[in-house]
């Protein structure tokens, strides 16, 4: 017999085994609107940066440049209203909320 086989009986969910990532709604809004503004011509595609601290969707106009926008996510701001940001490619806060739906329609993409 294997000693190093181990069978796991218990896998309820605990926190520390927490994966960071955007929730199942906070997704669809992101790609929803991602969605709209490549039909518009606006975006063109799209990346996804994942750490322990923030997960980012950024937005690219053209493959081959740089994002133009950033969408963060914070899993422990130090203001309740840096749980959501946009950024720019270095990092520069555009707009920040609490409520990532209301940010991203409160935002004039074509302005910003």
């Amino acid at each position: 017999m294997n000693k190093n086989l181990k069978l796991v009986v218990d896998n309820t969910f605990r926190e520390k085994d927490r994966k960071y990532f955007f929730e199942k709604n906070e997704l669809k809004i992101i790609l929803n609107l991602y969605a709209k503004m490549v039909s518009e011509g606006s975006w063109k595609d799209y990346g996804l940066a994942i750490s322990s601290k923030q997960v980012g969707f950024s937005v690219f106009k053209n493959s081959t440049e740089n994002a133009m926008y950033k969408i963060c996510k914070n899993f422990r701001p130090t203001n309740k209203n840096l749980k959501y940001l946009i950024t720019d490619s270095k990092g520069k806060i555009y707009k920040n909320s609490d409520n990532l739906e209301n940010l991203l329609k409160k935002t004039n993409w074509k302005k910003l």
